[in-house]
């Protein structure tokens, strides 16, 4: 009889994490069965999709309060998904909201939980650590502080590596052949990765616009969700170009890049674009996030690197005026930008071996055979 995992999470970058794991498993085991609650790269990688992302990320804490009904439906389905799956194991991926209430649940059906990517309660809700302590039997982290963070609290975590490390390799891109396929100019392209949520990408774009005449030298290039509709990225200039996929592509090609708060800025890093860090959200959400958030830092880029990398520009501080200055550092001629990809060089090093998604696969088929 073939096992059977079931893998839950709400977000885009879940949803990548996800599918190079659902990939690694089934190569190590092809009779595996895989269900997941996840998005469209999980479903192309071999895993049943019974809940798509993009009907779960709610950010910020307005938004969750809006939307608290529909969160609290998706907890009882997500558990009569399971109980007709009937798994021998299930994996968490972040999405500590919603999966460490699921923990309780799970374990109470007496299945075994795994939680790769752990949340980032190191950040906020320290006392959350008590619920995996309690319903978490296998944590995976990959951040290289978070092994001492857990243990410090009595919690076995191993530390895996950064997947990131696997996803973007060395890339190569045929410079003149992708700017005649997405109507490039010949100028130096500064990439603008204004995020994935309809919220942010409209307060992101306003001040964002108004520096782009600021640049004439440089095409500027936004990378746009294929979910989200073209309208919302009215407020920008006619010549600034949407694209749709190739992100990692374009960011290779780019001389720079403002990029939204999340995985985006890892990503960047690793791939050598220095960048402007920004982030903007609701008021109400944003007041109560910093109240309880204790890190210096909202860029995973600084968080890793316990200090400022990449420059960080919140709410306020998304302007016109700070957004040119920035931005003029990090282009090439700027003053900072040398000081950033040498940092980018010792950040990869901290980041540790290669190979997450197949060690992790390794050691969750591993736990279901014991």
């Amino acid at each position: 009889m073939s096992h059977r995992i079931f893998i839950i999470t709400g977000e885009p970058s879940g949803d990548l994490h996800g599918s190079n794991l659902v990939k690694e498993l089934l190569s190590q085991d092809p009779a595996l069965s895989i269900a997941c609650w996840g998005g469209d790269r999980m479903r192309s990688a071999g895993a049943e999709v019974l809940k798509h992302v993009d009907d779960l990320a709610f950010m910020g804490f307005v938004e969750v309060a809006a939307n608290l009904r529909t969160i609290l439906k998706n907890f009882d389905l997500c558990v009569e998904h399971i109980q007709a799956f009937q798994p021998d194991l299930v994996v968490l991926m972040d999405y500590p909201g919603f999966n460490l209430r699921m923990a309780k649940r799970i374990k109470k059906m007496g299945i075994p939980v795994a939680y790769y990517i752990s949340p980032q309660i190191w950040a906020w809700k320290e006392s959350r650590v008590e619920k995996i302590k309690r319903y978490v039997d296998h944590v995976f982290v990959i951040l290289p502080f978070e092994k001492a963070f857990y243990e410090k609290h009595g919690v076995s975590a191993e530390f895996v590596g950064h997947p990131l490390l696997d996803e973007i390799k060395h890339i190569e891109v045929d410079g003149p052949l992708f700017r005649k396929q997405h109507g490039l100019s010949d100028r130096p392209i500064i990439a603008l990765l204004p995020g994935s949520r309809k919220q942010e990408i409209s307060l992101l774009l306003e001040p964002i616009a108004k520096i782009i005449a600021s640049f004439p030298a440089h095409q500027f290039v936004v990378s746009k969700v294929a979910w989200q509709p073209e309208g919302l990225y009215h407020s920008l200039p006619d010549d600034v170009v949407l694209l749709e996929g190739n992100t990692y592509d374009l960011l290779a090609l780019s001389e720079a890049a403002i990029v939204t708060s999340g995985t985006a800025t890892l990503e960047t890093a690793l791939i050598g674009t220095p960048q402007v860090v920004v982030y903007k959200a609701n008021p109400i959400s944003v007041l109560i996030a910093r109240w309880l958030v204790k890190v210096k830092f909202i860029s995973l880029v600084n968080l890793i690197m316990d200090k400022e990398v990449v420059k960080e520009l919140i709410q306020a501080e998304v302007n016109s005026t700070n957004l040119t200055r920035e931005l003029g550092n990090v282009v090439k001629g700027g003053e900072r930008r040398e000081a950033v990809l040498a940092s980018y060089g010792i950040l990869k090093e901290k980041l540790g071996q290669k190979g997450a998604s197949r060690f992790v696969a390794s050691r969750l088929l591993k736990i279901i055979a014991d």
